[in-house]
Formats: structure tokens, C-alpha cells, sequence
């Protein structure tokens, strides 16, 4: 039987950023689930403040070179690549000079949201998606972790769907205890916006709060984890109102076991519904 393949799609990952509990995990389960026998990619954002000559980052050039189009203005797509040696794994970053340059990740030195984490969130999901396309690697399951990754199961179900490389893909969103405060940009629905995703699909997106953006990534994923001890009580509650497969908070000694069956669960499990 062909090894099935996972996508991890992650806001930070240790020992890139200042370590905390998502940034383990996003370190941690893709060495488990790869040593349990699966195949995995990983990707997270190029931070401003990670160090890429401590951390050997390197462009890889076959991968760079396309441009993304947000509110109609191009945005070129740089990949670089690290290695994490002793874990024999690979972690791909997605950088652009708009986005990802500076010094802080989504709170600027007063801890103010960047008004532009809308379109920060846009190019990341897309960058993914591009690069996996790019790399002609098709996931099983791709399993995002925190709320600038949210956008991943909507692009996957709706625009993305018709491609060979996503047809077959189960999406998995992990929900943490990274709320914010503050709405996105007014324009979030409009710029998100590709061929194939409908208004009705962009609902939540008319008040984009940090609840309404992770509703959303919950209706279109096929499961749920939830990954912090405690999560805003509205999404859990959400997530028992609609009867989504979900798999609760699993402590740190044994999540990657849990995880990895979840896998096995949601890849006999109907598809979501997205017409």
C-alpha cells in the first residue's frame, strides 16, 4: 500500500520563532507521523525575524519566481528551505518582501495587528498551494495549524478542487488559542476571492473577526482538532452545533499517536460538502 502522504501547513514552528506550545507541535508531530510511516511536507511563513544564516535557510529557485495577484497587484513568490537534521526533515518557508520582511510576525513592537494580515494570510495559503502544485506532490491530508492558515480549507474545497493534485485531499484545521481582536480588512471576502468560491461561500467573512475566520475554516474542513487546552468556547460550540468530526484536546505525551489515527478516521470519512 502506497504511504500516505500528510501536508503540514503551520503559523510557526520551533526552533524558527521563541518556542510555544503550536510551535512545538508544528515542530514535533510532522517528525512522529513520519516516523509512524507516512510521507509529510511541511511549510510555515519566512518571519521577518527568523535568522536564515543560524538556521541555513536557502532559496530554491525552481520553486521561486511566480507571482500571486492580491487586490490586484502582483506579489512575487520566493521559497527557500531548511533542514532540520536530526529529525531527516525538510521545512519549507514562503517569503515576499511585502509580507514577510519585517521584524515581527503578526503584532508590530506596540503589539499592533498589521493591517495587512489579511493579505498576509491570502499569500501564505496560496504560496502553499502554488509550491505543492510546483512540486507535483499530492497530499492525502493536509493538516493546518493556526488561525493565518485558515483559508487553506476553503481554497482547497473550492478553487483548488478541479486540480489533480487536491481532487482527493482531506483537510484538517487545528483551532489554538491564538484569538485576536481586532476585524481584518473590510475587503478580506473580496480579496479572497478566486474562480470557483462563491459569495455564499465567503458568509463568515462579512465580519471578519478572529471567530468568523476560523468558522469558516472549519465548515470547509473534513475534521476538527483542537489544539490548545482551552479554545474560545464560540468555535466549540460551533464545532457541536454543525456535527463536525473532531477530535478533542489531546495532552503533549500522546497527541501524535492520537493525530495519526485521527488521519486514518477522516480518510475513510465522507468529504465535505461544498456545493
Amino acid at each position: 500500500m502506497e504511504k500516505a502522504k500528510v501536508l503540514f501547513v503551520a503559523q510557526e514552528i520551533t526552533p524558527y520563532l521563541k518556542e510555544s506550545p503550536m510551535g512545538i507541535i508544528g515542530r514535533y508531530l510532522p517528525q512522529g507521523i513520519q516516523e509512524r510511516g507516512r510521507e509529510i511536507r511541511t511549510f510555515m511563513p519566512r518571519y521577518g525575524n527568523i535568522n536564515e544564516r543560524r538556521n541555513q535557510l536557502h532559496e530554491v529557485i525552481r520553486l521561486s519566481g511566480m507571482n500571486l495577484i492580491i487586490d490586484d497587484t502582483d506579489h512575487p513568490l520566493i521559497i527557500k528551505v531548511a533542514s532540520i537534521q536530526q529529525a531527516r526533515m525538510q521545512i519549507y518557508f514562503i517569503d515576499n518582501e511585502d509580507y514577510f520582511q519585517r521584524k515581527f510576525q503578526l503584532h508590530d513592537k506596540n503589539n499592533k495587528f498589521f493591517a495587512d494580515n489579511d493579505e498576509r494570510a491570502i499569500f501564505y495559503s496560496r504560496g502553499v498551494l502554488e509550491t505543492v502544485k510546483k512540486l507535483g506532490w499530492s497530499p492525502d491530508v493536509v493538516h493546518c495549524h493556526g488561525w493565518i492558515t485558515s483559508l487553506i480549507p476553503l481554497y482547497i474545497k473550492k478553487a483548488y478542487c478541479d486540480n489533480p493534485i487536491f481532487t482527493d485531499t482531506k483537510v484538517i484545521f487545528s483551532i489554538y488559542d491564538d484569538d485576536f481582536n481586532e476585524l481584518m480588512h473590510k475587503d478580506y471576502a473580496t480579496k479572497i476571492k478566486l474562480p470557483g468560491i462563491n459569495s455564499k461561500d465567503l458568509k463568515h467573512y462579512k465580519t471578519p473577526d478572529y471567530v468568523n475566520v476560523i468558522k469558516a475554516a472549519i465548515d470547509f474542513s473534513d475534521g476538527v482538532v483542537i489544539g490548545s487546552p482551552k479554545v474560545n468556547p464560540e468555535l466549540v460550540q460551533y464545532l457541536k452545533d454543525i456535527d463536525k468530526p473532531h477530535l478533542e484536546y489531546q495532552p503533549m505525551d500522546r497527541y501524535i499517536d492520537a493525530y495519526n489515527e485521527f488521519y486514518d478516521e477522516i480518510l475513510v470519512h465522507d468529504s465535505v460538502a461544498v456545493d
